[in-house]
């Protein structure tokens, strides 16, 4: 896997598609899947999305940056070992920048193809909590600061650091959204993520409008979790260049196997849950 596979691709100026993969399984059904539209063309993903959050979930722990580093890798290997497709690493805050700098010369030299790390610091609490959880923002300096450690740590420059703005989903407003942005990019960042919570995509509209006047070369990756509504086309048009679908598959898998546990319980038998359930047959032909 080579980290410019990303950077190519994104120099088709198209929309890329990445969805989550949490293990071999996932990141093979990701690898492989394939929609054929009406007027004929085809549509696949470009990528993978390694998420700390779906990570986490798949191995029972909750997404406080608890996983190490190390169990990180190995889901990578999983997923590395079924596809050559380009893997964005959830990067979280990045810890220490002392531990960091080794950590992007390791996934650089393992062909991730770029890595997002969010302005926040402190004990890391999921984003779409919001203001709920006490989360707490990032100085710029200091952000600035963690964002040249990692350009500098990187030897070749098709590794991507992407810098995840967290203005909006603390209620900082756009004005604070943009003032970082601007300054990240200012320190090397490579790619802005701009996240919201809400329900709508109108404040990341909004963000782009004003950021893509004075970076239009710069890209931008939206998450869009919550304001799911809104279509990959409404995404391109308004300036975003990846789009990343963060947890579908954990989530999905999460609520299909439970409700098959659940039923197995009540039925005493696994008769009325066959239907949901792909037949052994083609299990054992997946691979």
């Amino acid at each position: 896997m080579n980290p410019s596979s990303l950077r190519s691709l994104l120099e088709e100026g198209r929309l890329l598609r990445f969805l989550e993969a949490h293990n071999g399984l996932t990141g093979l059904i990701v690898d492989r899947a394939m929609a054929t539209l009406e007027n004929g063309q085809t549509k696949a993903y470009d990528g993978m999305w390694l998420s700390s959050l779906c990570d986490s979930t798949a191995k029972g722990k909750p997404d406080i940056e608890l996983v190490d580093f190390t169990s990180r890798l190995e889901t990578l290997h999983q997923i590395q070992e079924i596809s050559t497709k380009p893997i964005i690493l959830d990067g979280d805050t990045g810890g220490q920048i002392e531990h960091l700098v080794f950590h992007i010369k390791t996934l650089e030299r393992w062909g991730v193809s770029a890595i997002i790390l969010e302005d926040k610091i402190g004990l890391k609490k999921n984003s779409l909590f919001g203001t709920e959880a006490d989360q707490q923002q990032d100085s710029i300096t200091h952000f600035q600061s963690k964002i040249r450690a990692c350009k500098q740590a990187q030897v070749h420059s098709d590794f991507m650091v992407i810098a995840r703005i967290e203005s909006l989903i603390l209620n900082k407003g756009l004005p604070d959204a943009l003032q970082r942005a601007e300054a990240y990019v200012q320190a090397g960042a490579d790619g802005i993520l701009i996240h919201s919570k809400k329900e709508q995509p109108d404040e990341i509209f909004a963000f782009l409008r004003e950021f893509k006047l004075q970076f239009k070369d710069i890209p931008v990756v939206v998450v869009p979790s919550t304001f799911s509504s809104v279509t990959e086309t409404e995404l391109e048009s308004a300036g975003v260049n990846i789009v990343i679908y963060a947890n579908h598959l954990l989530r999905s898998a999460y609520l299909s196997m439970n409700r098959v546990a659940h039923t197995i319980l009540q039925q005493g038998r696994a008769y009325e849950v066959e239907s949901e359930c792909e037949p052994i047959p083609n299990i054992i032909r997946i691979l």
